[in-house]
């Protein structure tokens, strides 16, 4: 089975040179290659490949930024390749399958591919996943929203009894985000991504706190670790074992799993997701 690689780096030398050694292996199919974080983005939601070789320092968006905007279910396996020295290293070697130097090393290249292989074959991906976010939130300095405090106040902490603002703090000061602009929130272990108008804001909380506050007419729990916005929510696609993916406005596209399944009326009816949808 071949596993299926995707090179992120703004310099062509570095893709170059790391596509032609992953090329002398017998299960590394190299399926795609950009050279900057905003392409990436869009080449990783089509590609979806089983591992990610990802530059950090790039025009535009980090490499950082670039994991923080993809849905969290479906992130592959990371490879940072990066010029970062050892000592910022060290906060990567944790939370990523691992991390190439430049210029790279044949040798080390070839310990980083095992290692993926045996991350593969291990099925640990799921955690590695939520050790990445970890980083994310610390490098990024991503903030956090008072969950805790909006329950326990309950209306008297908002305007009505489903709020229109979500504050989330950001170091010093406070990213007031618009309910209504938030088109799908997934979580990474104790982290939740929220994704609203291009921007991701990454806090720390649980999915049961959000839906406790967010309106379910507007908000609804499609997968074990995504709730979507109906109203961004395009179409609607039958998949094999009962589950669905959606796709909303923006493109990115999302499992429905078995388990919400009684979930299809609502973008098949009276939301306005049901413009697009097929059965």
């Amino acid at each position: 089975m071949k596993i299926k690689t995707v090179i992120v780096d703004d310099e062509a030398l570095s893709r170059r040179g790391l596509e032609r050694l992953l090329r002398r292996t017998e299960d590394f199919e190299v399926i795609a290659e950009c050279g900057n974080g905003r392409d990436a983005i869009a080449l990783i939601q089509r590609e979806h490949p089983d591992v990610l070789f990802l530059d950090i320092q790039m025009p535009m968006l980090s490499g950082f930024e670039v994991l923080a905007r993809l849905p969290q279910e479906s992130l592959p396996l990371v490879v940072f390749v990066t010029a970062f020295d050892q000592y910022a290293l060290r906060a990567f070697e944790a939370c990523a399958v691992d991390y190439l130097l430049k210029p790279l090393d044949e040798a080390r290249v070839e310990t980083t591919l095992e290692r993926v292989r045996h991350t593969l074959a291990a099925r640990h991906a799921a955690d590695e996943r939520d050790k990445l976010m970890e980083v994310v939130v610390q490098i990024t300095g991503a903030g956090e929203i008072e969950l805790e405090t909006m329950l326990a106040q309950g209306g008297t902490a908002i305007e009505a009894s489903h709020p229109q603002i979500l504050p989330i703090r950001q170091g010093r000061h406070t990213t007031r985000v618009p309910v209504a602009s938030i088109q799908w929130i997934d979580a990474a272990g104790d982290y939740m991504c929220v994704h609203a108008e291009g921007d991701t804001h990454i806090l720390r909380g649980t999915m049961k706190e959000l839906e406790e506050i967010l309106d379910p007419r507007m908000f609804q729990r499609v997968h074990r670790s995504t709730i979507v916005n109906l109203h961004f929510v395009k179409s609607l696609r039958a998949h094999m074992n009962g589950e669905y993916f959606l796709t909303l406005e923006g493109g990115q596209e999302l499992k429905l799993s078995r388990t919400y399944r009684d979930k299809i009326e609502l973008f098949l009816g009276n939301s306005p997701a049901r413009r697009g949808a097929a059965p």
